[in-house]
C-alpha cells in the first residue's frame, strides 16, 4: 500500500475583487463581489515509502496548496487524501507527529533565543523521549556540523545556516515523511550541497519519504528521479525525470579539441559547424538525426583528437520547454 494516496483532489477558494477607486472601494464595504479560483482540480497520484519525488511546477500552479493538504493545514473540498493510513485533517495530532515540514519562507524556530533553546521547546511540543531526542539531535547537529551554530540566537545566524537548524528541527521526532517547500532558497552553492548531500544520506539510512517543492531545477536533478509537474490545478505529468531529457533534449553542442587535422572537416547531414579555430572546433548535433559516436568517428579519420567536451541544454531549459508545450 502507497505511504500517500491521493485521488480526484479539489481545492478552491473564494477571493473578493473590486475595481480600483474610492467609490468602487466604497461600493465594495457594502457588496463585495467574489472570484471562485481553481487551486486543484482532479489531482490524484501515490508515493511509496522511501522515495525522493520532486513537485514542480510554475507560481501558482497548486504546489503549496496540495502540500498543505497533505500536512492537514487545508481541507479539500472533494477527493480522498491519506496519508500514513490517516486522513490528515482528521486526525491531525497524531498525524503531525508522523511528518517533517520545511518552509523555505517560514521559520519554526524562536528568532530571540539559539536554535539549540527552538530544539528543546519542539521536543515538549512533540512529546519526544528524553533519549530519542538526544540521539537524534546530537546525529543531526554532528552530520551538519553545527555544534558551535546552535548555540547563536537564529537573529544572527545567515540564511544558511538557519535553514541547516531549521532541516534539524524538522527531523527530531523521526518523521516518517519529510515535506520541503524551497529548502535552498537564496543559499550559496556550499550551503546547497551540504543540504542535498544531507537529504540523501538520511534518505538513505532511514527510508525517509521526501516530496520537494521548488524552482531550484539543480535541487530536483541533484536528489529525484521521480518528477510530478502540476500547472493550473492540474497534475499534467508523473515520471521519471530521464524521460523528459530524451524527449526535450534534442541536440548536443560538442567541442573537439585536436592537435593535428589531417584533412577538411567532413560535412555531415544535421551536424553544423558553429566555431572553427585552431586546435579547436565547436559543433552541434541534432541527436535525434544522428549518432554522437557516428559524428566523432568521421571526425577522428581527418583530426588527431586531443580532448572532447560535450554540452547539453541543462535542466532548467528543458522545464521551460515542457512549460511552452504545455502553455502554461
Amino acid at each position: 500500500m502507497a505511504q500517500i494516496q491521493v485521488d480526484s483532489l479539489r481545492k478552491t477558494f473564494k477571493i473578493s475583487k473590486r475595481q480600483s477607486g474610492l467609490k468602487n472601494a466604497a461600493k465594495s464595504f457594502f457588496k463585495r463581489e467574489y472570484e471562485e479560483v481553481v487551486a486543484l482540480s482532479d489531482v490524484s497520484f501515490s508515493i511509496d515509502k522511501g522515495e525522493i519525488v520532486g513537485y514542480i511546477g510554475p507560481n501558482g500552479a497548486g504546489k503549496s496548496t496540495t502540500i498543505k493538504i497533505l500536512c492537514g493545514i487545508l481541507v479539500q473540498d472533494s477527493g480522498k487524501c491519506v496519508v500514513n493510513g490517516r486522513i490528515p485533517w482528521k486526525d491531525r495530532k497524531e498525524h503531525v507527529k508522523r511528518i517533517g515540514v520545511v518552509f523555505g519562507q517560514r521559520s519554526q524556530l524562536w528568532w530571540d533565543i539559539p536554535s539549540e533553546d527552538s530544539f528543546q521547546l519542539l521536543k515538549d511540543i512533540y512529546d519526544i523521549d528524553d533519549k530519542v531526542f538526544k540521539r537524534n539531535k546530537d546525529i543531526l547537529i554532528e552530520l551538519l556540523k553545527l555544534q558551535e551554530i546552535v548555540k547563536i540566537p537564529v537573529r544572527n545566524l545567515s540564511l544558511g545556516q538557519r535553514m541547516q537548524c531549521e532541516i534539524v528541527a524538522s527531523l527530531l521526532h523521526d518523521p516518517e515523511i519529510l515535506f520541503l517547500d524551497e529548502p535552498t532558497i537564496g543559499l550559496d552553492a556550499i550551503s546547497k550541497l551540504s543540504i542535498r548531500e544531507f537529504i540523501k544520506n538520511v534518505n538513505k539510512e532511514k527510508q525517509m519519504t521526501v516530496i520537494l517543492t521548488t524552482h531550484d531545477m539543480s535541487d530536483i536533478e541533484a536528489l529525484s528521479n521521480r518528477i510530478m509537474l502540476i500547472g493550473k490545478g492540474s497534475l499534467l505529468y508523473d515520471g521519471d525525470l530521464n524521460s523528459i531529457k530524451q524527449k526535450y533534449i534534442t541536440t548536443k553542442n560538442v567541442e573537439i579539441k585536436f592537435s593535428e587535422k589531417k584533412g577538411r572537416f567532413p560535412i555531415l547531414d544535421d551536424v553544423e559547424i558553429l566555431e572553427e579555430s585552431n586546435g579547436s572546433i565547436l559543433i552541434k548535433i541534432n541527436t535525434n538525426k544522428t549518432s554522437l559516436s557516428k559524428v566523432l568517428a568521421a571526425c577522428s579519420d581527418v583530426l588527431t583528437i586531443d580532448d572532447i567536451v560535450v554540452s547539453e541544454d541543462d535542466l532548467d531549459d528543458i522545464i521551460v520547454k515542457l512549460y511552452k508545450d504545455l502553455k502554461l
